[in-house]
């Protein structure tokens, strides 16, 4: 589940950015809570937004549908 996140993470921050680590850790909290049905949504939204190629946001992609699928 973290490995999803974190090559979620990377397709907008460098690997030592410490706003991924941020991020992601805010996104891992709202998971545990049972909210990841709300996560991958926006997941996909901050992909869209910059108008990411279907390559670069795949593994923003592959994470939302990992988290929607363990919703179901």
């Amino acid at each position: 589940m973290i490995e999803y996140l974190w090559k979620a993470a990377f397709v907008f921050y460098s690997q030592t950015s410490t706003q991924a680590e941020a991020r992601e850790s805010k996104r891992l909290e709202l998971i545990l809570e049972g909210k990841s049905s709300s996560v991958a949504p926006g997941m996909r939204r901050s992909a869209t937004l910059p108008k990411l190629t279907p390559q670069e946001r795949k593994p923003v992609d592959t994470c939302a549908r990992f988290f929607l699928n363990k919703t179901k």
